[in-house]
């Protein structure tokens, strides 16, 4: 089902907190490359506590899913249910939408000129320019020599850089 999605809202019970399976379930989303949608149902029934204690597992134990938008809702008392059509209608336009190449290689010489790639065998990896290369999830194709090179941490660097300033959700 999630693989055939174009969205797909995770729903979460907010009594249980963040589970393994919501864990599992969020980094095989991810791995699909759908748009998400968080929720998080049976809010009205914490206390201020609970709530703080829910933010700080969603931090820690989804913190890869910082992009993705979070609606804490009510099913039996339809307690912001009606907010989340318009974050998965966001979230849709987010992930279908056309990047211009010109703008996404802005973006990269940006983000090289605030962190620079590291050295591999002692020599710098250069990374050129950057475009579109799918939808859907959105696709960045990055050109350059030793592109293969690029370490797993630079790579989650310039995944961020362009999420944020591209406004992905």
């Amino acid at each position: 089902a999630i693989s055939a999605a174009n969205v797909v809202l995770l729903v979460m019970d907010a009594q249980e907190g963040i589970t393994d399976q919501d864990a599992s379930l969020a980094g095989y989303i991810v791995e699909s490359g759908r748009a998400l949608v968080l929720v998080i149902n049976k809010c009205d029934g914490l206390s201020n506590d609970q709530k703080t204690k829910l933010a700080r597992d969603l931090d820690l134990k989804l913190h890869f899913l910082n992009f993705a938008k979070v609606h804490q809702v009510s099913a039996r008392h339809g307690t912001g249910v009606g907010l989340l059509f318009d974050s998965v209608h966001r979230a849709y336009d987010s992930a279908t939408r056309d990047l211009v190449t010109h703008d996404l290689t802005c973006l990269l010489e940006a983000a090289l000129y605030a962190h620079q790639p590291p050295l591999v065998r002692g020599r710098r990896i250069k990374l050129r320019y950057a475009h579109q290369g799918g939808k859907s999830p959105p696709v960045v194709v990055i050109h350059g020599n030793q592109t293969h090179e690029i370490p797993g941490s630079y790579r989650l660097y310039l995944e961020n850089v362009f999420r944020r300033e591209v406004n992905l959700e």
